[in-house]
């Protein structure tokens, strides 16, 4: 309230005179107090004793009725909050306008002093320190090592499947079985064709030794003697067509039974029981993967490759120089939803030429798998280490910012004020950490928690907290020049 108003406040028939009241109730500091507020307004003329003044509740409007012949109507508009059982009903102005002037009092004399709110509170992290590895992010698929298509190469019909679809197989295990039958029926007629001719072999031999013998005592004229020869000779190849036939029969039988070529994960079957497969040309029956190891295919850019290319020079090497070292080289992959990059493998193939269609060299590593995480097809991002490690600070980054002048964080100093600086950003690293190649020094405490609370040049109350969890710290990145796990 203005210094006039507090002085006509002074006066209650002043008071009485205003043309609208406004009457307020609120809790300040645990009591309840009263709080009157009078706007300037015109003054009507007239006497208002014995005026009836009726209430009916809060924020409702009292008016004042004058008496018979005694002056106009004054209205006034009261808002009385919290007020209950009140009952004005009746009672006249002599009353009400006194205790009206003396509301008006009591809120002239209140002082209205301004308490600032504290400082919001914010939690702010050390920015760490850590050897950083400059890589290559590329994008590839995974593939399995071997895939093979599991085939009848022998007529008949399919009396056995001995796997689970879907199963893990392992080499030699036996997966499907053909009718028999017929062919341990040729296995036992070419054996028998065989011993046939073994026995005539014999003979044939026999026959001839007794002719040589009869020849050199001229008891046998040479044409005999050629005729025995022949005959041996014959009767040795009739022996090695037998067993060739007795060879094949075997191959056939054996052909009923189709075994895991190595070990992997067997497809659904895709003929039943009771089907003739084989007939004409071979029936595809499942497909066999091996999965582990597992190969991840990707591909370089031609601009990708000159930056190997500069690196390697760096070292003294160039592409085709660690084509015996390849193994040495870590490759690092991660699945759309996986967090970084978990699996750890090297390089193991490098196309020797760009391919001029595309604009690309392709690459491949191999990785472990023996968990079978890891399945073909599977859209995988990849990494390659490029150089030396060096010392970067790391940021979380759902603590980074962007605006028109690029990316920031948000530091507190040791005075509370916040402070707003531009950063540059390196590579992501594990655990939701960003690299910071400038703009942010090590051990600058930096907000992690309450960013919107969060003012450049505010004040603020620092919690402490972490970058990172102590259960999820990030792990040391790989070292380039240490060797990569064989598989």
């Amino acid at each position: 309230m203005n210094g006039s108003a507090a002085c006509q406040c002074e006066r209650p028939e002043n008071t009485a005179r205003r043309h609208f009241v406004t009457v307020a109730s609120e809790r300040e500091r645990g009591r309840g107090r009263i709080r009157a507020a009078f706007r300037q307004g015109g003054v009507s003329s007239g006497r208002y004793s014995g005026m009836a003044v009726s209430w009916t509740g809060p924020g409702a409007l009292l008016t004042l009725a004058p008496g018979e012949g005694r002056g106009s109507i004054m209205t006034v508009w009261a808002w009385v909050a919290g007020v209950r059982g009140a009952a004005f009903e009746g009672r006249s102005v002599k009353v009400v306008a006194p205790a009206l002037a003396a509301l008006a009092l009591a809120g002239c004399n209140e002082q209205n002093t301004y308490v600032a709110p504290p400082p919001p509170t914010v939690t702010v992290a050390p920015a760490p320190e850590q050897s950083v590895v400059r890589y290559l992010e590329l994008t590839g698929n995974t593939a399995s090592i071997n895939t093979v298509d599991l085939n009848a190469r022998v007529q008949g019909f399919l009396t056995s499947i001995n796997y689970k679809d879907g199963a893990m197989a392992k080499k030699g295990d036996l997966l499907f079985v053909i009718e028999q039958d017929q062919y341990k029926a040729d296995v036992a007629q070419a054996q028998a064709t065989l011993a046939a001719k073994q026995a005539a072999q014999v003979q044939a031999e026999a026959e001839f030794n007794r002719q040589n013998q009869l020849a050199k005592q001229d008891f046998a004229s040479q044409a005999t003697l050629d005729q025995a020869r022949a005959k041996r000779d014959g009767a040795v190849a009739d022996v090695q067509n037998a067993q060739a036939s007795l060879d094949l029969a075997k191959i056939n039988l054996g052909y009923t039974e189709v075994r895991a070529p190595f070990d992997g994960v067997v497809t659904a079957h895709l003929q039943d029981v009771g089907a003739l497969v084989g007939y004409g040309s071979p029936t595809k029956l499942a497909t066999i993967v091996e999965i582990n190891p597992i190969y991840v295919w990707f591909s370089l850019s031609e601009t990708q490759v000159l930056r190997i290319k500069d690196a390697l020079a760096q070292q003294g090497k160039t592409l085709r120089s660690i084509e015996g070292q390849l193994a040495d080289i870590p490759v690092e992959i991660g699945l759309q939803t996986e967090q970084g990059y978990p699996h750890v493998g090297h390089l193991d193939y490098v196309a020797p030429q760009v391919d001029a269609n595309t604009g690309t060299l392709t690459v491949r590593g191999i990785f472990d798998n023996k968990d079978l995480s890891l399945l073909p097809g599977l859209f995988a991002r990849v990494r390659l280490p490029l150089g030396a490690s060096t010392d970067m600070v790391l940021v979380a980054d759902a603590a980074i910012g962007t605006n028109q002048s690029g990316s920031y964080v948000l530091t507190v100093g040791s005075d509370g004020i916040v402070k707003q600086q531009t950063v540059q950003l390196g590579q992501m690293q594990a655990e939701g950490l960003r690299a910071i190649t400038s703009g942010l020094a090590k051990g600058d405490q930096v907000v992690v928690n309450g960013l919107q609370r969060a003012v450049p040049g505010s004040k603020v109350t620092v919690e402490k907290g972490q970058m990172v969890n102590e259960s999820a710290k990030p792990k040391p990145p790989i070292d380039p020049s240490k060797p990569a796990p064989k598989n």
